[in-house]
């Protein structure tokens, strides 16, 4: 399932977003620059992300969240991320790519009630983040929550490695180490991160210097990629 869901062909609109790297390359980001700024994004966002989609998973796969204005608990989860995630243009990229998950979510898992539950958030509030979606997911798919968190860094790095392509003419081979770089950056933190429970727990390492490039970014009328 986790290979599944990691592999670029699945429909999930990845292909207009590059995880802020165009952002960070148009604010002066040097290209020689990328594989740190790859495995520092996957030990401070990516986790984040990774955080909320573990908890969201728990959330809904503890039973039925449905109250009268709707899942109370996972507006909980989302009302945490979006405090970890202070860029308007980085939450709102986040829930664009979030209808592309639910998309998939509602046609694989239509009637699993972690997506059901996702679904009747995303149509009483308007879209959630990617990161609560791929938590309906794991909860309908019965991916563990480490399999999550290396899931969420993998496919950031790899949103990245894949718009560098688009934007610097490299050796694919090249990318994919770095994409590996990446992971293994990020792998010691992945107990810690699976073991997130509550929204309080989700990791709060942000990445100032990226939510300033984003900000700058959603207000170019020149861009290849969304954020």
């Amino acid at each position: 399932m986790a290979l599944l869901l990691a592999d670029a062909r699945l429909p999930g609109g990845g292909h207009a977003h590059s995880a802020s790297l165009e952002p960070a390359l148009l604010g002066g980001l040097p290209a020689a620059d990328v594989p740190a700024w790859m495995a520092g994004r996957a030990t401070t966002v990516s986790l984040v992300e990774a955080g909320t989609a573990v908890v969201a998973s728990r959330v809904l796969a503890a039973g039925p969240v449905a109250e009268d204005d709707g899942p109370a608990a996972l507006a909980a989860v989302e009302r945490a991320w979006a405090a970890r995630t202070p860029s308007q243009a980085l939450r709102d990229a986040a829930r664009l790519l979030g209808r592309g998950y639910l998309r998939v979510a509602r046609t694989l898992w239509s009637g699993h009630p972690a997506v059901v539950a996702v679904a009747g958030q995303a149509a009483r509030h308007g879209s959630v983040p990617r990161a609560v979606v791929l938590g309906a997911v794991a909860a309908a798919s019965g991916l563990t929550p480490a399999d999550v968190v290396r899931l969420t860094v993998y496919d950031d790095a790899q949103t990245a490695a894949s718009a560098l392509l688009k934007l610097e003419p490299l050796d694919p081979l090249v990318t994919a180490r770095w994409v590996l770089d990446a992971c293994a950056a990020a792998e010691p933190h992945v107990p810690r991160v699976a073991a997130c429970t509550t929204p309080e727990s989700i990791p709060a390492s942000g990445a100032p210097q990226t939510e300033g490039w984003a900000e700058a970014h959603a207000l170019r009328t020149q861009r290849l990629f969304r954020a």
